[in-house]
Order: C-alpha cells, then structure tokens, then sequence
C-alpha cells in the first residue's frame, strides 16, 4: 500500500503548490531554475498518475512491491494473463493505460499542429515579408507593431515596419537577441510538452497555470540575452500586438512582470536558491522514477536458457 501512496501523493501534491511556485518572487530572477522544477514537477505528476494505478493493480500479486510486478510479468509471460486480479485492479490498469494513451495523443497531436501552423507561417511570411540578408530579418508591411521567431529548422525572426519606425537602434538590437535567443534555446520544443498537458487536462488549474507560468518564464530566459535590459524593456512596452500562432512573440506573455524584472534586473540573484530549485526538482522526480525503476533493481537472475528462471530477490 505505501507504494500506491507514494504514487497517489506524487501525482496529487504538485497540483497543491502549483499556484505559489506560480507567483513566487523568486522565479524571475531564477527563471532556468524554475523552468527546470515547473518540467520536473509536470513530469512527477504524470509519471505519479500512471505509476499509481499500476502499483494498485499488482498489490493484490505480491505483499511487496515490486515483487508483485515481478508475478504479473511472469503471468503474462506464461499466458495465464490477469490471473489473480478482480475488478479494481483491471480497472485500475485501465487507468494507467489510459492516462498514457491520452497524454501520448495530446502530445503527438500538440506537436502535429505546432508543425503545421509553423509551416504555414513560413510560407505566409515568404510571400508577404521583405527578406534583409545583412540582419537575416524579415520585415511585413505592415503598421502594427509586431516582433516574434518562427522556430524550428529555418525558422525565421520577422519584425513588422510598424516595429522598425518605433524601435531605436539599441531597442532593435535588443529585440532581435531576444528573438534569437528563442530560435537557438528551441523554447518551442520546452513549452510543447506543457501546450499538451493543458490540453488534455484542461478541466485542471494546475495545468494551465503550468502552461502559463512556463511561457513566461521562457519570455524571460530569452530576455536575459539582452545586454542592456533598458532598451528592451522599452521595447516591450512599444510592442502591443502578439505573434500569431505558431510564432514566439516579444509581447507574448507577462510583458508587465518583465518590465518590472528588467527595470530591476540589477538586483542579483543569489546562487543557492538555484541550487535549491534544482535539488527540488532531483526530489520530486525521485519517487515516481524509484517507483518504476525498483522491479528492474531486485530481479536475482540465475544464469539458464529459460528467461523465466528470473525471480525476486529474497534479500528485499
């Protein structure tokens, strides 16, 4: 039973805390750090979910787990299947199966879209936007004030000739760091894991305060390779229109929490809270992955021809 405990609670106690690490005035000057325990966090709860029904599942095989994994195994090995489960514990396989199948689907389905709205943008801008080989920019005709990177392989920093007649040199400079440095990190890739999990369990706060929260943080990693943050931030205040879909915009996400954090960017950040964060991020992981490491660790494996000669160690 403590197994199943342990992965209930790993997969319930991050929807608990999500909203403080949300706000939590620490993570804008940490933002990798927190970046790193929001994916550990995400990853824990689904891993927790799944690991939770599975656990259930086999309890009913073994006094120990994971030597009750070890008998399914060998069940289904031997063909005689679900032998020794009743109703609860198939439905609690079904469960498992269940919580992959739909995070798998959203995933792939995530991805799927994302791919195509960045093919479209590409195309649309390779017709509308004037190409400018010396800054490697590609510019719209068009008024609003417009700033984003279509990502991924060729992907493309475009800016709007609205953009150009507001920014001064220092701001535009800026802005194209901030925009590259989203092409180069691949933030398109961090963030798609959490577009998918705020669709498959959109009726969850926690999962779109995950969504949300990353994106800004992204926005602020790529902030950071500005060099003067003064510029910028008088550039995010000038750029009033998001990026269309399939683009990271300058203006996508928490622009006044990022004026804010530039405008005070000269407050330093303090080493041990990253370690921290990133000590936390190494804990919360840790009992869903020892959960489905552990049948893996306690086979006592006696050297034959028949695989099934393979059982559990008696010594756990």
């Amino acid at each position: 039973m403590t197994p199943w405990l342990l992965s209930a609670l790993v997969a319930l106690l991050p929807m608990s805390f999500a909203s403080r690490l949300a706000t939590a005035a620490w993570t804008w000057r940490h933002p990798r750090a927190a970046l790193a325990l929001w994916q550990a966090v995400a990853l824990s709860a689904g891993l927790g979910a799944i690991t939770a029904g599975l656990v259930a599942a086999v309890a009913p095989l073994d006094a120990v787990f994971p030597h009750g994994m070890h008998t399914f195994v060998r069940q289904l090995a031997w063909g005689h299947g679900l032998h020794g489960l009743g109703w609860p514990e198939f439905a609690a396989l079904a469960w498992s199966a269940g919580v992959l199948l739909w995070l798998a689907a959203h995933t792939v389905r995530a991805a799927v879209v994302a791919l195509a709205e960045r093919r479209r943008q590409r195309l649309l801008v390779d017709v509308a936007a004037e190409h400018l080989p010396d800054v490697d920019v590609y510019v719209l005709p068009s008024a609003r004030r417009l700033a984003y990177c279509v990502p991924g392989a060729g992907g493309r920093v475009v800016l709007s000739q609205g953009a150009l007649d507001v920014l001064s040199a220092a701001e535009l400079q800026a802005v194209l760091k901030h925009e590259r440095a989203h092409a180069n990190g691949r933030h398109d890739l961090v963030l798609l894991p959490f577009v998918a999990l705020a669709k498959a369990f959109a009726w969850l706060p926690f999962a779109r305060t995950a969504r949300q929260a990353v994106a800004v943080l992204l926005e602020m990693i790529a902030d950071d390779h500005a060099r003067d943050p003064i510029p910028l931030a008088h550039a995010l205040v000038a750029m009033t229109a998001p990026a269309p879909a399939g683009g990271l915009g300058l203006a996508d996400a928490g622009v006044v929490e990022r004026v804010r954090r530039l405008l005070a960017r000269g407050r330093q950040a303090v080493w041990w809270v990253s370690v921290l964060a990133y000590s936390s991020a190494v804990l919360v992981l840790s009992g869903p992955v020892a959960v489905l490491v552990a049948p893996w660790l306690v086979w006592d494996c006696h050297p034959s021809a028949d695989l099934l000669t393979c059982v559990p160690d008696s010594r756990t």
